[in-house]
């Protein structure tokens, strides 16, 4: 079965009715990428003359050009450019979870239709590059359907102990002061003597900066700066807390830090989106979200991504099957892409106090 994607998609219409072709955003990013107009034209499948025609009718829409091109240096975005491709990338990765939430419900809802028997998975889980392979590992190579919703970690626990979901998605520092501070918050909603966890990866969190990190910015103590602008993820997120941990055990005030309070993206693509649009000089993410803008990054602690479920449901067919395909070269092969992701022994079940507490490894 086909699955639904939802995507955001921008309208601009002129006073005659006319709207702007949403490839036009595809050929920003493709000049953006390459820097040369002909090879940008290639990389969204447009011919050069319906392409320079694309940005001439546009930049006359919007009264000043979209691209500035020079012989000999090729194509670049001008600072209007910029700003309309950062906006809709910003959109687009803001809005991710919420659409692909619903993309979900509805693929589901289709699904009981199309194959009334076939096994589901529910996965609530926390924002991540590598839980994200699942439902495509599963779709590829297994029977079972995934449900795949996002949401902050302690929420995906709960949901798990109130039996919402089969499966929830956590993470968890590797290790020391921060690891405690994130099980002094995981400890309350898991049932610990019922449910266990399956090792997934290892990732790093760490700051999102501008190519160069023009601003020198080293750890979280160069944040407490009047002249640094940044970008923090929503309350209650895993990341804010964990952020939070690394400012109390350096004694940073978090009100002396500008943007503390007033952003919360939901996502780590978000957090960049704001940095590379210059709304920001510097959020936190894992490293994927800022090398897909080209971003610098700035490591800051390791961290597990784990799933938790309760031990009935390691009994399920459809468990075993998914155990599987995280043990085998499929998944190793979808996580080997993305940067700051290691491989933690996927597959591997162990209790949930042992996950908590932390790994022979670590101590």
């Amino acid at each position: 079965m086909e699955k639904i994607t939802i995507r955001p998609s921008w309208t601009f219409t002129t006073a005659s009715g006319e709207r702007v072709d949403p490839r036009l955003f595809d050929l920003l990013r493709a000049i953006n990428d390459s820097g040369k107009l002909t090879l940008a034209a290639k990389t969204v499948q447009l011919s050069y003359r319906h392409s320079w025609d694309l940005l001439s009718g546009w930049s006359g829409f919007f009264g000043s050009p979209l691209v500035a091109m020079t012989r000999g240096k090729g194509a670049q975005l001008t600072p209007l450019g910029e700003k309309l491709l950062w906006a809709e990338q910003r959109s687009d990765a803001s809005l991710f979870p919420l659409l692909e939430n619903i993309a979900s419900e509805l693929n589901l809802e289709i699904g009981r239709h199309v194959k009334p028997s076939q096994d589901l998975l529910r996965i609530h889980a926390s924002h991540g590059y590598a839980i994200e392979k699942i439902p495509l590992v599963m779709r590829a190579h297994g029977h079972a359907d995934v449900d795949l919703q996002y949401m902050a970690s302690v929420e995906a626990l709960r949901s798990l102990s109130r039996g919402s979901c089969e499966f929830a998605g956590f993470h968890l520092p590797v290790g020391g002061e921060l690891a405690a501070v994130m099980r002094a918050q995981y400890e309350p909603v898991v049932k610990a003597k019922q449910q266990v966890v399956i090792r997934l990866v290892k990732r790093t969190q760490g700051l999102v900066v501008a190519k160069g990190n023009p601003l020198g910015i080293r750890s979280v103590a160069d944040l407490a700066n009047p002249r640094v602008r940044f970008v923090n993820r929503q309350r209650g997120s895993g990341t804010r807390t964990i952020f939070d941990g690394m400012l109390a055990a350096q004694g940073i005030d978090a009100r002396a830090i500008p943007g503390y309070a007033e952003t919360g993206e939901f996502t780590h693509a978000a957090v960049a989106a704001f940095v590379a649009s210059h709304m920001a000089d510097v959020g936190i993410a894992v490293e994927p979200a800022a090398r897909q803008l080209k971003l610098d990054f700035v490591p800051l602690v390791v961290e597990r991504y784990m799933l938790a479920c309760d031990k009935r449901a390691l009994e399920m067919p459809a468990t075993g099957e998914m155990l599987a395909l995280l043990r085998g070269q499929a998944f190793r092969d979808a996580v080997a892409s993305e940067p700051g992701y290691t491989l933690d022994e996927p597959g591997q079940v162990v209790p949930m106090t042992q996950a908590l507490e932390g790994f022979s490894d670590e101590r």
